[in-house]
């Protein structure tokens, strides 16, 4: 059984979903530079399991509206799309899960909205509570201040990235997942484009074949890469929309998991932070570290991740 495709108008766009399976909702978000495509192998275990599994095109992908405007793409505007989700479906409270990007969105939905969220979980990138500086201040000082995210806020990024999407797509996956040999920390050297520091598969990993490497190409060949550098561009306007959760914890139960060769988790104090990570989500049941996984986790790691999963939602009750 396939999932099936829809559009909700939420929050003042359309936002598509795929969807499979009736039961409790577990809702799941992408990162970049993905889509809902990135839950492929989610939707199906999670249905089977009497769950109704409902994947996102976030704000600015696929096929949901992309608004051009930066500021549109707040962390209040993220967690206003999973609650306009969340109340079409008209099954909360519900469990989000969140990777890469869609990791902080599913935190703050639970952060903000306690009441919409049973359960929280966060692949990839753990709950940080609002601190003294930006991300992308925090980023700068972390690698250097030639690092992706400050690169992300350039036109130059942008057409380059649309000039050849398929490139970029192709060496960025490789790149930060489990299967480079060689680690990037997503710096980059001074004289050279990001793309050029990437590294090319040859061939492409076992969990990436070319039809699914196709399709996320394809898509951002249609929409173009704009929406989700627009994601990055919030540093500065999420840091003082934050304000009011300053230092707040994440109360609600959560699952944290991470790959040994991601290259968030090994940022300078990340596994150390993770090792205390209960200290701001006390009700966290676990934080899994799996071997040889690196940034791509749900899709790296499948088998375990979906069993991760549905330990944590059976776990619920």
């Amino acid at each position: 059984m396939s999932p099936t495709h829809r559009v909700i108008e939420a929050n003042g766009i359309r936002i598509h979903v795929a969807e499979q399976g009736e039961g409790p909702a577990v809702v799941l978000l992408h990162g970049f530079p993905e889509s809902w495509y990135s839950w492929r192998h989610q939707l199906a275990p999670l249905a089977d399991a009497g769950y109704h599994a409902v994947a996102l095109d976030m704000r600015g992908y696929g096929q949901t509206d992309a608004p051009a405007d930066a500021a549109s793409y707040s962390m209040h505007h993220l967690v206003g799309d999973v609650v306009g989700v969340v109340t079409a479906l008209g099954q909360g409270p519900v469990v989000v899960v969140g990777h890469d990007w869609g990791a902080p969105v599913a935190w703050s939905t639970a952060l903000f909205r306690p009441d919409l969220v049973r359960g929280v979980v966060g692949l990839s990138v753990p709950y940080f509570p609002r601190g003294d500086v930006d991300t992308l201040t925090t980023m700068s000082a972390l690698i250097t201040e030639r690092n992706y995210q400050a690169y992300f806020q350039t036109d130059e990024a942008e057409t380059t990235i649309n000039a050849d999407v398929a490139t970029f797509v192709r060496r960025f996956v490789y790149t930060l997942s489990g299967d480079d040999p060689i680690r990037h920390d997503l710096s980059i050297p001074p004289g050279v484009e990001l793309i050029e520091s990437l590294h090319e598969p040859d061939p492409l990993p076992a969990w990436l074949t070319p039809d699914d490497l196709a399709f996320y190409v394809s898509e951002f060949e249609r929409v173009g890469i704009r929406g989700g550098l627009n994601w990055y561009r919030t540093s500065k306007l999420n840091h003082a929309l934050l304000a009011p959760w300053a230092g707040a914890n994440v109360t609600t139960p959560a699952l944290f998991v991470g790959g040994d060769r991601d290259v968030v988790v090994n940022w300078p104090g990340m596994r150390d932070y993770i090792g205390i990570l209960q200290m701001t989500v006390p009700n966290l049941t676990k934080a899994v570290i799996l071997d040889g996984c690196g940034h791509w986790t749900q899709q790296e790691r499948a088998a375990d991740v979906n069993a991760l999963l549905l330990e944590f939602l059976a776990g619920l009750g």
